[in-house]
């Protein structure tokens, strides 16, 4: 069930919600926008989402309802989760909202029974993870799986 709560970004009012209802055609636009390119040939993204996350929070302007932030959080079933896919559409950029989908991601994977809440992220994003959202750098490894990731 979808729980929803409200901030203010600037001059725009945002709602928040843990496991809010999206499409697929309007995550995967938002995704393609955060990371570049055209949308990628992806599984119906609500129905990974039910099968595979423990949550996810949306975040929508309030005005007309448009997505314009996405946090996926997975996890093991058990004591851990895992930050996944956090974006947000170009033009609400630098108005905390990046911050406040993590902090609500935090919230309730800590609701859920989860001890640990984990984020990979590329060195560029390093002040937002440590500074903005109080992740620990920790040491950690990486095998990339497929061939062309390896040069």
């Amino acid at each position: 069930m979808a729980r929803l709560t409200s901030y203010a970004a600037g001059m725009t009012s945002i709602h928040y919600a843990w496991r809010g209802e999206l499409t697929h055609d309007e995550l995967a636009d938002l995704h393609a926008e955060g990371f570049g390119g055209p949308p990628a040939a992806q599984a119906d993204w609500p129905e990974q989402l039910r099968r595979h996350s423990l949550g996810w929070v949306c975040a929508r302007r309030a005005a007309d309802g448009r997505l314009i932030g996405f946090v996926n959080v997975a996890w093991d079933g058990g004591a851990h989760a895992f930050l996944l896919d956090t974006v947000v559409a170009a033009d609400h950029r630098r108005l905390g909202v990046a911050a406040r989908l993590v902090a609500l991601a935090e919230a309730e994977a800590g609701a859920a029974g989860c001890d640990w809440l984990h984020v990979d992220f590329e060195e560029h994003l390093r002040p937002f993870y440590l500074d903005a959202c109080g992740f620990r750098p920790t040491p950690a490894g990486l095998i990339p799986l497929r061939a062309h990731a390896r040069t």
